[in-house]
């Protein structure tokens, strides 16, 4: 059995926002995303992989809010966006 190894950058594991995509996400998505990032990067450091630590991480470890651009939802992103009850109860 071959295994094909390829190398995971911090890009490939990260989901940037524009400042009006961020604001539809209720505190507790925002919460999980921001665990997840830090996991993510702190995963990447602790597996040897050397690289300048992204903005995105820098505002989050200072409790700012990480969006990106100058906050326009970009044209991929439907128009509507449907509220979801998933952030209600942080679990």
């Amino acid at each position: 059995m071959t295994l094909l190894q390829e190398s995971v950058s911090f890009e490939d594991l990260s989901v940037d926002f524009t400042q009006k995509e961020w604001q539809l996400l209720d505190s507790c998505q925002k919460d999980i995303y921001k665990d997840v990032m830090l996991e993510n990067y702190s995963s990447l450091v602790a597996l040897g992989y050397a690289f300048m630590k992204p903005d995105v991480i820098f505002k989050l470890e200072r409790g700012e809010e990480p969006w990106i651009g100058d906050g326009e939802i970009p044209s991929s992103v439907c128009a509507e966006v449907e509220p979801t009850n998933m952030g209600e109860d942080c679990i």
